[in-house]
């Protein structure tokens, strides 16, 4: 059992105190799934990190097992915590390369002998590691992933990867934040079903946050919903569920979906990926698609299937094999899996958000905005040629460290480093904006974003979750591209919160006629925001239609009960606690 009693949490943000967690008081009996609900900051990954161990607090107990941690418990109670805790951190990607089994044969390592060396394959030792981290990779659904490189899993696997690793340090108290996010919905089944099982064999407190009611309405034994920092409501899952969604603001329309021309021409293009010491992971083969001028389009399909690649390939971040991806670039057609003079022509009205998205913490949006105008506003590219002959660099390094802001930051720190470059090179490169003019260029994407445009001035620690990922599309935006490519960055946004991106989507694609290509495991999201939806399966089309009846065949196939209670349902009322 797991007791936490009057605990209290304030953050200090330049000079400023923030109380996150306010006199918080609960209990989580033995074999209890306790949910944990909320909006988009609300605390619940603060209380998460407390009882990890990982997170100190200003008030208050955490007891487990019949010992107390206090504030005053200093290392020892951290480390006591962190003895009897495992967690799952939401976006949390961290893996080793190589075999997935390798990293739950390290974490098995590391609980023997104190670090995650990895022993020689050929020793007792490791057969022996091998055998007991295939029961926990067997536990999450994984042991046919067992030897796939960690590099090429889908971010539903990998997050089941991680779950594996906790498991096998056996937990007292097992915290699960946001489980599921990234998976689809025979991920998400198969997850969810792992959970239930841990409950009855591991009889031990299991603490889940998550955004998503339907997961609550699945799994929870008893849900909490927290409110400015404090637990506004306690009780059956159907209860506090139906109180959490009085706040949803009503959908907005979405409007006619362009003219049918297409504007991106995807023609036949094939990309291999291969596993260590087993056959092909994924085929992408002869993969053909036309998207149309001023509609929102979107991928879905089960965790896997190839559509994170078909993106990549499609926003040239991941070469082709063969055929190619043509936009449509001031009247000619440009293809962006290969260097031309135009592609960074192509490129400047393109933005992409990708799953990792982030922006920085030291700096005010403003700074951030005007930093991605300084890359993009007309005339940059013609500026940056200028400056790259004086310092020696060539057409194609320039057009190579032109894409590196839409890349995830860890692909971005190694391919400054191949190129023998940091990051000062793009100051080098691209013309200084003056201050004044992020606010022209914010305002009507701001207004469309329903952010107020106080926002410009603040980082990321002084805005809400919601306000943080549209101050992100925001960014995007600001150069008014013709291209926007969203692969799931919304997935651990409360529904209240989604309700307004998906509502400032819209808007944006109205006011703008923004092309919009996304990805995305959210049923109820893909059905309110899309035009059209394109189902994937084995990278290869499997339906291409209308959002509710492609929406609808991915569910049929996933055997997924847990999608029993859409959005819709849930709001009528018609919850029933599992």
């Amino acid at each position: 059992m797991i007791r936490i009693s009057n605990l209290v949490k304030d953050y200090e943000v330049r000079s400023e105190k923030i109380r996150v967690l306010d006199h918080i008081d609960l209990t989580v009996k033995d074999g209890e799934i306790l949910g944990i609900t909320g909006r988009s900051g609300s605390g619940k990954s603060t209380l998460l990190r407390i009882i990890r161990g990982v997170e100190p607090f200003d008030e208050g107990t955490v007891e487990i097992e019949g010992k107390t941690v206090t504030p005053d418990s200093g290392m020892e109670g951290e480390l006591f915590l962190k003895s009897v805790t495992a967690i799952h951190l939401q976006r949390n990607f961290g893996l080793w390369n190589g075999p997935a089994i390798e990293n739950i044969i390290r974490k098995l390592n590391y609980l023997r002998i104190g670090h995650e060396a990895l022993p020689h394959n050929e020793t007792e030792d490791y057969d022996e590691l091998f055998v007991e981290a295939m029961e926990y990779m067997k536990l999450v659904g994984l042991e046919h992933k067992a030897l796939h490189s960690t590099n090429l899993l889908s971010g539903g696997e990998k997050q089941r990867v991680l779950m594996a690793r906790q498991l096998a340090a056996k937990p007292k108290v097992l915290l699960l934040d946001e489980p599921v996010t990234m998976t689809g919905p025979d991920t998400k089944q198969e997850v969810l079903d792992v959970i239930k099982g841990l409950k009855e064999k591991l009889n031990i407190p299991i603490i889940v946050v998550s955004h998503l009611p339907e997961i609550h309405a699945y799994l929870a034994d008893r849900l909490i919903f927290l409110e400015n920092g404090k637990i506004a409501a306690d009780g059956e899952p159907a209860v506090v569920l139906k109180n959490f969604l009085r706040d949803l603001k009503p959908r907005e329309e979405l409007s006619e979906s362009g003219n049918k021309e297409a504007c991106i021409k995807i023609m036949d293009i094939s990309k291999r990926y291969s596993l260590i010491r087993m056959g092909e992971v994924l085929n992408i083969k002869d993969f053909s698609l036309d998207v149309y001028g001023g509609e929102i389009l979107a991928f879905i399909g089960p965790s896997g299937a190839g559509k994170t690649t078909i993106m990549k390939l499609m926003e040239g971040l991941v070469p082709p094999k063969s055929g190619s991806v043509e936009y449509l670039c001031s009247g000619d057609w440009v293809d962006v899996t290969g260097y031309s003079k135009k592609r960074m022509e192509l490129r400047r009205i393109m933005s992409v958000m990708n799953q990792e998205f982030s922006m920085s913490v030291n700096s005010t949006v403003r700074e951030q905005i005007r930093f991605r105008l300084s890359m993009k506003k007309q005339g940059a590219i013609e500026y940056a040629r200028n400056k790259a002959r004086e310092i020696g660099l060539s057409d194609e390094t320039l057009d190579t460290v032109y894409r590196l802001p839409d890349m995830p930051e860890e692909e971005k720190t190694n391919a400054l480093r191949d190129l023998d470059l940091n990051d000062t090179v793009f100051s080098e490169l691209f013309p200084v904006i003056p201050v004044t003019d992020v606010d022209a260029y914010a305002r009507p994407v701001f207004e469309a974003l329903d952010l107020q445009m106080e926002v410009l001035d603040k980082t990321p620690y002084q805005i809400s979750g919601g306000e943080h990922v549209r101050a992100f599309i925001a960014m995007s935006l600001a150069t008014s591209p013709e291209f926007l490519m969203l692969d799931e960055p919304f997935g651990d946004l409360d529904p209240v919160t989604l309700r307004d991106v998906t509502n400032s989507l819209k808007r944006i694609n109205e006011r703008f006629g923004t092309t919009i290509v996304l990805v995305s495991h959210h049923m109820d999201f893909v059905r309110e925001v899309a035009h059209r939806v394109v189902l994937i399966e084995k990278g290869s089309i499997v339906m291409d239609g209308k959002p509710s009846e492609v929406c609808q065949e991915l569910i049929n196939r996933s055997n997924a009960p847990y999608m029993a209670h859409s959005l819709e349902y849930l709001i009528e009322g018609n919850l029933e606690s599992q």
